[in-house]
């Protein structure tokens, strides 16, 4: 009997558990990954340290996503994943290790964040392309953005929780403790998964220069660039304003559990309801508030006034992705040899969008360096915060013709698991 989730499809149990999986990837990442940026600012004291840790992390992640389609051209793409769980756990196990020498060791710890994220998300990602057809994308995108807003509701409270009622950094060592059990048990639930097995060349440059005459794959590749010239500096940043302004890792988690849990009525709805038809218009409503949103740092900023933002954002987030993320795979369904070549699109696509991350931090720590950053930051934070709002403008204009390419795609990967078939975020 199918579980009626995705409909009838014959790849409901591979949807399943890569749902699984991602959902374990993100409670784990929900307890820590905030906290570790509050981890190593108590260490350090320096916005300047958590930019340059962050700044780690973007610049390596690219990287890894190279290394790791490579990889995945040569063999099963579920190792890759399991590769990338290991770096993670690996991450947490130096966090542990080092204690409260941690904050010496930013590049390092960085550059191991980016390594294993690199390599999850580039196999979850092809994973994703491969067991999803573009009837059963924006339920998949929908739901797991319900499962990561679950994990987000409980993890940053649960942690603050805990941070809050021990001593020192003994919450932050058990909380630690347990991602890295999360990301163990990812791994097993990986055996589980249909091997995907790859063959062929890897072909970056390739994929790189067809932007030149696929203006759809140009125009989603512009999108990404600019996603991550928000995405850089506000992924971090924000995190540590609460923790400045309230001085407790406790209302961290609670801005965390209302931000989530905003997310998660969010996703839900936007799950049942979108479809391609309202993919550009809720793309475009999305990117507006998240816009708008940074102008309220010019004011006052208070506690208050950062929940507000938060549950801003939380309505704005689902709006956005559902469908940007589908569009996205269509895209790429659509374009050239996208079933041999899939791992090189998703290849190229993390590359601009850790090339706006980079950007993005790097004029955060220009500006930090050279003027005051209690006046400078805030009025940088909407200039930075545009970056969603121009997806619409790079999306708009993407057009299929009456050739469903990616149907041909979806069944081609169905009908040849056992050859070469190719490739969240």
């Amino acid at each position: 009997m199918k579980f009626k989730l995705f409909g009838d499809t014959d790849r409901t149990k591979e949807l399943l558990l890569l749902l699984v999986i991602g959902g374990l990837f993100a409670l784990s990442t929900a307890l820590s990954n905030t906290f570790v940026n509050i981890y190593l600012w108590k260490q350090s004291g320096e916005l300047r340290d958590i930019a340059l840790y962050n700044l780690s992390i973007v610049c390596i992640q690219p990287v890894a996503f190279f290394i790791a389609g490579r990889l995945t051209k040569k063999i099963d793409r579920v190792i890759v994943l399991r590769i990338g769980v290991t770096i993670l756990s690996l991450f947490y196990l130096f966090v542990l290790f080092l204690g409260e020498q941690a904050s010496e060791r930013l590049l390092l710890l960085g550059g191991l964040l980016g390594a294993g994220s690199g390599f999850y998300w580039l196999a979850f990602n092809v994973l994703t392309f491969e067991v999803t057809e573009p009837d059963t994308r924006d339920s998949f995108n929908g739901y797991l953005g319900v499962f990561t807003s679950l994990s987000g509701m409980v993890g940053p409270i649960t942690s603050g929780f805990l941070i809050s009622q021990l001593d020192k950094f003994t919450g932050y060592r058990i909380i630690f403790t347990v991602s890295l059990f999360l990301f163990f048990t990812a791994v097993v639930i990986s055996f589980f998964l249909k091997r995907q097995k790859a063959e062929g060349k890897f072909h970056i440059w390739q994929i790189l220069k067809s932007r030149a005459y696929n203006r759809n794959w140009a125009r989603i590749l512009y999108a990404h660039f600019f996603q991550g010239v928000r995405e850089g500096t506000f992924i971090f940043l924000i995190v540590i304003w609460v923790y400045i302004i309230s001085d407790s890792e406790f209302a961290l988690g609670t801005f965390g559990l209302v931000q989530s849990a905003v997310s998660f009525i969010g996703y839900f709805v936007v799950s049942r309801y979108m479809n391609k038809e309202r993919r550009k218009k809720s793309i475009f409503v999305g990117g507006l508030i998240l816009f708008l949103s940074p102008f309220l740092f010019l004011m006052n900023v208070t506690f208050p006034l950062l929940m507000f933002y938060g549950v801003v954002i939380s309505i704005a987030y689902p709006l956005l992705l559902v469908p940007y993320v589908s569009l996205t795979y269509d895209v790429i369904g659509r374009c050239d040899n996208a079933g041999p070549m899939r791992v090189e699109y998703i290849v190229v696509r993390e590359l601009f969008l850790n090339a706006g991350r980079i950007l993005s931090i790097v004029i955060l720590l220009i500006t930090i360096q050279f003027f005051n950053g209690d006046y400078s930051i805030p009025l940088l934070l909407p200039i930075l915060g545009a970056g969603h709002f121009v997806i619409y403008f790079c999306v708009r204009s993407i057009r299929f013709s009456t050739l469903q390419k990616s149907d041909i795609v979806s069944n081609y990967s169905q009908n040849n698991t056992d050859r070469e078939d190719g490739s969240r975020v």
